[in-house]
C-alpha cells in the first residue's frame, strides 16, 4: 500500500510541475461492497494532510454528486471538471477529485 501512496505522491510532484490544477483520481472502489485498501488508504493520507504541499482541496467521490453544493463549489473553481463530473448523478465513491497547489520549485 505504501508503494501506492509514494507512487501518487511521485505523480502529484510531475503534475504540478506540468501546471495541472486539478484531477480526477480513479482509485476504484474495491468488491468488498465497503471500499477498497487503496481508496481508504488515500482517503486517510488525504486527511492526514500527506499531500498538503501539492493538494489544496480535495472532494471524496460520494461528496460531488451532480447538483449538490459541492459540486457547484467544485465546478465554480474548476469549470473544466463539469462535463466529466454531470456523469455522476449520484457521486462516485471510486474516485477522488484533487485540487493541486502550486509547485514551489525554482526555475
Amino acid at each position: 500500500m505504501e508503494d501506492a501512496l509514494e507512487q501518487l505522491a511521485d505523480h502529484l510532484r510531475k503534475l504540478m510541475d506540468l501546471g495541472i490544477k486539478a484531477i480526477v483520481l480513479i482509485h476504484g472502489y474495491g468488491s468488498s461492497g465497503e471500499g477498497g485498501r487503496i481508496k481508504w488508504a488515500i482517503h486517510e493520507a488525504l486527511e492526514s494532510n500527506r499531500y498538503a504541499d501539492r493538494v489544496e482541496e480535495y472532494y471524496f467521490g460520494e461528496q460531488v454528486a451532480f447538483g449538490s453544493d459541492s459540486y457547484r463549489n467544485l465546478v465554480r473553481r474548476r469549470p473544466g471538471l463539469k462535463s466529466y463530473l454531470k456523469r455522476f448523478k449520484e457521486g462516485n465513491a471510486g474516485m477522488t477529485v484533487l485540487l493541486l497547489g502550486t509547485s514551489h520549485r525554482n526555475a
